[in-house]
């Protein structure tokens, strides 16, 4: 679990503790939240999100094959599919809880949402 906050602060741009107008303050109110974060993350089954990576993977790859073989309709459908599952799945339900700490604190990692990938085509990415 250190490991993971230890990630987390090696992901934040320096330049976000050095922007203008960051108090002593701010940096403790950051810090507390790391740590309520932390504490959060550690009720998050590890297991289970190694095997949604796993998944994830595989699924990557599955739909990597079918937008190679133009078979683009069946590779949104999939990719909608597996997006719902793991948005559904109460791992990631924890997981975006214990981020939403941090909201504000950290820049946007950016990951399209159910009805962003309904707009766009999974296939234009490969």
């Amino acid at each position: 679990m250190r490991k993971s906050i230890l990630l987390l602060f090696l992901i934040v741009p320096v330049g976000a503790f050095a922007q203008k107008g960051m108090s002593e303050a701010d940096m403790q109110r950051m810090m507390q939240q790391a740590k309520k974060m932390e504490a959060c993350m550690a009720d998050i089954d590890q297991a289970a999100l190694t095997s949604m990576a796993d998944e994830s993977r595989m699924m990557e790859q599955e739909v990597k094959n079918l937008c190679q073989t133009n078979k683009r309709d069946e590779a949104q459908k999939r990719a909608i599919e597996f997006g719902q599952e793991i948005a559904a799945n109460d791992e990631m339900k924890k997981v975006r809880q214990c981020g939403e700490m941090m909201q504000g604190m950290m820049p946007a990692i950016g990951l399209p949402t159910v009805e962003e990938m309904k707009e766009r085509h999974i296939c234009d990415d490969y």
